[in-house]
C-alpha cells in the first residue's frame, strides 16, 4: 500500500507541475508559492479537522526551518517549470536524491580514515554522483537554448534544496508529527514566504479565468505532499523510495502529449541516467539511514 501512495504522490506532483507551467503566463513564481500555501493551509486545516488531528505543535522552529529550505525548493522549482520543458525541470527537481549522495561522499572525504575503509564503502555512492551529473549535462545540453541557460541553473537548485529539506523532515517525522500537521505548516511556510515575494515583486493583473489554474495547483500539491508522507509515515522502504521517479515518466509524457516538447535523445539518456543515479543513491542511502526522508514539493 506505501508504494500506491508515492505514486500517486508522484502522478499528484506532477499533475501539479502541469497546472504550475500553465498558470505561469499570468502569475510569477511567487505569487504561485504564495497561492499554493494558502489554499494548500485551507486544504489541510479541513482534513486535519475530519482527522480530529490538533495544529498545535511543539516544534515550530523546525517546521520554521523545514518551511524555509522547502519554500526555497518550491520556488526555484515553480520558477524553472515557466522556463523550461515540464520533463526537465521536473528531472532537475528530482535530483535531491543524488546530491544526498553527494553529501554523503563529501562526509566521507572530511572524516576519511585510511584504516577505516570507509572511502572504498563509498566507491559506489561517487559513482551513482558521477552517474547523475553525466545526466544533467546530457539532459541540458540538447533541451535547453540558451536563454534558458538561467532557469536551467535554478531548476538545479530546486533539487539541491530539495536534498536539505530531506534531512528536516527526517527529524519531523522521527518526532511523531501527523502528516496532516507537518504539511499543513509547510503550507503555511510557503504563504509567508510568497507574500514577501509578492511584496517585492508586484501583483500581476488579476483575470477569474486564469486564476482558476490556481485551485488545482493548491489541491495537486497538497493532495501530493499529504500521499508523500503517507507512504513514508511506517518508514521508507527501498521500494517506495525508488518509485517516487515515476513522477519524471508523468512530467515527461505530459511535456510530450501536452505541451508538445521535443525532447532530444540525448535528453531522454540523460532522464534515464538520472532516475538510475537517483535509485541507486536511495538504495546507499537507505543502507546508511533506514528512515530516509520524503521529497518537498
Amino acid at each position: 500500500m506505501q508504494a500506491l501512495w508515492m505514486v500517486l504522490a508522484s502522478f499528484a506532483f506532477a499533475t501539479m507541475a502541469v497546472c504550475v507551467k500553465v498558470a505561469s503566463d499570468w502569475f510569477n513564481a511567487s505569487e504561485l508559492v504564495f497561492w499554493r500555501g494558502l489554499l494548500g493551509m485551507l486544504f489541510m486545516w479541513l482534513f486535519a479537522r475530519r482527522q480530529g488531528v490538533s495544529l498545535r505543535t511543539a516544534h515550530g522552529g523546525m517546521h520554521a526551518w523545514r518551511s524555509l529550505v522547502g519554500v526555497l525548493s518550491l520556488g526555484a522549482w515553480f520558477y524553472a517549470i515557466g522556463g523550461l520543458p515540464l520533463a526537465t525541470a521536473m528531472t532537475l527537481n528530482y535530483l535531491s536524491s543524488v546530491w544526498i549522495a553527494a553529501f554523503l561522499v563529501g562526509g566521507a572525504l572530511v572524516t576519511w580514515n585510511p584504516r577505516s575503509g570507509s572511502m572504498l564503502r563509498q566507491g559506489p555512492v561517487a559513482l551513482a554522483v558521477l552517474a547523475g551529473f553525466a545526466g544533467v549535462v546530457l539532459l541540458l545540453r540538447p533541451t535547453i537554448d540558451k536563454d534558458q541557460l538561467f532557469a536551467g541553473l535554478v531548476g538545479l537548485l530546486s533539487g539541491l534544496a530539495s536534498a536539505f529539506a530531506y534531512l528536516q523532515v527526517m527529524a519531523l517525522g522521527k518526532l511523531g508529527e501527523p502528516e496532516a500537521r507537518t504539511v499543513f505548516y509547510f503550507a503555511l511556510g510557503s504563504a509567508l514566504a510568497g507574500a514577501v515575494g509578492v511584496a517585492l515583486t508586484g501583483v500581476s493583473p488579476w483575470d477569474w479565468l486564469h486564476a482558476a489554474w490556481l485551485l488545482p495547483v493548491g489541491l495537486f500539491a497538497s493532495l501530493g505532499q499529504w500521499c508523500m508522507t503517507r507512504a513514508y509515515s511506517h518508514g521508507a522502504t527501498l521500494v517506495v523510495a525508488s518509485l517516487q521517479y515515476s513522477g519524471i515518466v508523468f512530467g515527461a509524457i505530459y511535456s510530450v502529449v501536452l505541451f508538445h516538447d521535443t525532447i532530444a535523445p540525448m535528453g531522454w539518456i540523460g532522464m534515464a541516467l538520472i532516475v538510475a543515479s537517483g535509485v541507486a543513491a536511495t538504495i546507499l542511502r537507505e543502507r546508511a539511514a533506514p528512515n530516509a526522508p520524503a521529497e518537498e514539493h
